[in-house]
C-alpha cells in the first residue's frame, strides 16, 4: 500500500492513447501532487514527449526489462496483455496498480471501485491492485446507487449508446474518414468496425457468446453487481456502438423495491456526488453528448414513470467515457488512496 509522501512518483502504462492523453490533462486540472511521471507505451510511440503540469516527459518503450523502481501509482490502460504481463508483478512488488482493463474486475480479492458509489472498498487490496470498471457500468452505478440505497432496486434493462472513442483512437479516425468519404461520394473503408459506423448503428461490441450476448453486455450484469454490492440484482444489458466521438449515452429502466416518484428520484440523484441532474422537458433540456464532453460530472435527465411495471423509472444518463468512465475515474481512486495513508 502507499506511503504518506508529499508528492508521488506514478507511472502511465498506455500514456499515448486516447486514456492516457486524457489521464494526463486531468492530473494537471486536478494539480495531483506528482514528483516524477514515467509514461510508458509500444515502441512506435517511445521517444515522444508529452506534456503534464508544465515539464515535459519522454515516452518510453514497455518491455518485459522496463524498471519501476520508485514508483508508487502506476495506472494501466493499454491491452489486456499488457494489464496481465504487469498487473500482478508490479502489484506483488509494492506499487499500487490502478488498471482500466477488464482483466482483474471480478476477482475476489481485487475491488471494483466507482469512488462515489463503493470508495470504502479500497480500504482492503491484498494484491495491490484496484480495477476500474467499464465505461458504461461507472455511469449506470452513478445514477442506480442512490436509488438502491433509498428504495432498493428489483431490476435493470440499460440499452447503451457508446461512443467510437470507447474502442481508441484509431475508431475515432475510422468515423471521421467514413463520414468525410460518404460526403464525398467515395467509397467507405472499414478496418476497426466489421460493418461501416459512419451514419449507421452497430449492436455489437465485443464478441458474442453462446447465448447471443456480447462481452460488453456481460461486463454490465457482472459489474453492477459487484460495485453495488447486490450479487443477485437482476440486470440485462444491450450494447449499441453510434457514430458519435466522444460519449457514453444509456437509456435506463429500472423496477424499484418500493414506490418512488419521479421528483423524489431527481432530488436523490440531485444529492449524489458526481451526478448532475440537467432535466427539464418542457425546455428540452436533457444530456447529449456535446453537454457531457469535457465534463466530469455524470449527467441524468429524461426521469419518468414507467407506467407499465409496479414501481418502475426511466433514466437518460450521459457521461463522458474518457474522464469518468476512466482517466478520471483512476486518479479519483489514487486520489482516495492518497488521501487517507
Amino acid at each position: 500500500m502507499l506511503k504518506k509522501k508529499p508528492k508521488y512518483v506514478m507511472a502511465i502504462l498506455g500514456a499515448t492513447g486516447a486514456v492516457g492523453k486524457e489521464t494526463l490533462e486531468i492530473l494537471e486540472e486536478r494539480k495531483f501532487p506528482l514528483e516524477s511521471l514515467r509514461l510508458f507505451a509500444s515502441r512506435r510511440s517511445a521517444g515522444e514527449t508529452l506534456s503534464c503540469q508544465g515539464k515535459d516527459w519522454k515516452v518510453e518503450e514497455l518491455t518485459p526489462a522496463s524498471s519501476f523502481d520508485g514508483v508508487d501509482i502506476a495506472l494501466i490502460s493499454a491491452t489486456d496483455a499488457v494489464s496481465r504481463e504487469y498487473g500482478q508483478k508490479l502489484g506483488a512488488a509494492g506499487v499500487v496498480v490502478i488498471d482500466d482493463s477488464a482483466v482483474f474486475r471480478m476477482e475476489q480479492d481485487v475491488p471494483l471501485v466507482v469512488p462515489e458509489v463503493n470508495g470504502d472498498a479500497l480500504q482492503s487490496m491484498p494484491r495491490g491492485i484496484v480495477a476500474i470498471p467499464n465505461c458504461t457500468t461507472t455511469p449506470l452505478v452513478m445514477a442506480l446507487k442512490p436509488l438502491h440505497d433509498a428504495v432498493g432496486i428489483k431490476r435493470v434493462v440499460v440499452t447503451t449508446f457508446q461512443s467510437v472513442s470507447g474502442t481508441g483512437a484509431a475508431a475515432m479516425d475510422e468515423l471521421v474518414d467514413q463520414t468525410k468519404a460518404l460526403l464525398a461520394f467515395r467509397e467507405v473503408k472499414t478496418k476497426v468496425y466489421p460493418h461501416q459506423i459512419a451514419f449507421n448503428l452497430l449492436p455489437q461490441i465485443g464478441s458474442f457468446n453462446e447465448g447471443g450476448e456480447c462481452s460488453e453486455e456481460v461486463k454490465i450484469v457482472m459489474e453492477t453487481r459487484k460495485i453495488l454490492g447486490a450479487p443477485s440484482l437482476r440486470v440485462t444489458a444491450t450494447t449499441v456502438r453510434v457514430p458519435v466521438l466522444r460519449c457514453h449515452s444509456e437509456a435506463i429502466n429500472v423496477e424499484l423495491e418500493k414506490p418512488l416518484s419521479a421528483n423524489e428520484a431527481r432530488a436523490l440523484l440531485a444529492g449524489m456526488p458526481g451526478v448532475i441532474v440537467f432535466d427539464d422537458p418542457a425546455k428540452k433540456l436533457y444530456p447529449m453528448p456535446l453537454d457531457a464532453t469535457g465534463k466530469d460530472d455524470v449527467f441524468v435527465g429524461r426521469i419518468r414513470q414507467d407506467q407499465s411495471v409496479e414501481h418502475g423509472l426511466n433514466l437518460w444518463v450521459v457521461s463522458d467515457n474518457l474522464r469518468k468512465g476512466a482517466a478520471l475515474n483512476a486518479i479519483q481512486i489514487a486520489e482516495w488512496l492518497i488521501n487517507r495513508v
